[in-house]
């Protein structure tokens, strides 16, 4: 089984497996849709209703592990830092910097008896990196390689110095929801990669303040990104 974990608007722009569906997991429900040989499941639950740092993280990866999932690649909305990713643009998140406090992010905290240290120093799948740059090809898009995410905690935007300091830091994109999702697809052995695509410059980029991008050209984007997971997905 593969699967695609999706925010922003996805279940908007994406008819597919037949309508949403929750399933329970002992940290939660899911809300998810399937055709079968791909599972998609609603980060944010239907209708964008769990802000951010309220995502039940554990629940969406556990059910993904307990049905037998083995590649995953994630999408996400994000705001832009430097010019490597311009609004409109999608692109491949290569790593990442965790900012996030008070989220559940690890299945092996001892509380089983069980602690664990998980290796970060290559997040990615490379052959899972292949198929995704492959399909995005196939559907005429060049897709920005190599950014870093930073992960902030939400629910609030960031401000024009907390940006300045994430330039710094090296962050090319900021959003709220990265972070704990990849740690946690890697604790449990799920090959992984994420795209995004940009909404808005982040605070302090843009002289009319944050200005997003409209709401067809965001579910347009979406509707994009999709087709390049899903397709990659059954390369």
């Amino acid at each position: 089984m593969k699967a695609i974990i999706a925010g922003t608007g996805v279940e908007k722009a994406v008819p597919f497996g037949g309508g949403v569906r929750t399933e329970e997991t002992k940290y939660g429900p899911v809300d998810y849709m399937s055709d079968g040989e791909v599972v998609l499941v609603l980060r944010h639950r239907m209708g964008h209703s769990v802000a951010p740092h309220l995502i039940d993280y554990r629940a969406n990866v556990e059910f993904l592990r307990s049905h037998g999932v083995d590649e995953c690649v994630t999408t996400y909305a994000v705001g832009s830092i430097t010019s490597k990713l311009s609004p409109t643009r999608i692109g491949l998140v290569s790593d990442f910097i965790d900012f996030t406090s008070g989220r559940k992010s690890t299945f092996f905290d001892g509380n089983a008896g069980i602690v664990k240290h998980t290796e970060m120093t290559s997040v990615y799948d490379n052959e899972l990196l292949l198929k995704v740059l492959k399909s995005a090809t196939s559907l005429g898009q060049t897709l920005s390689t190599g950014l870093v995410y930073i992960t902030t905690n939400g629910p609030r935007l960031e401000t024009p110095a907390e940006i300045r300091a994430y330039r710094i830091l090296g962050a090319d994109v900021v959003g709220m929801t990265l972070n704990p999702e990849i740690n946690l697809l890697r604790e449990v052995g799920i090959t992984v990669q994420s795209l995004c695509f940009s909404i808005n410059w982040a605070a302090g980029l843009d002289e009319e303040g944050v200005s997003f991008i409209e709401e067809e050209s965001e579910k347009r984007l979406s509707r994009i990104v999709f087709d390049i997971a899903n397709n990659a997905l059954r390369l």
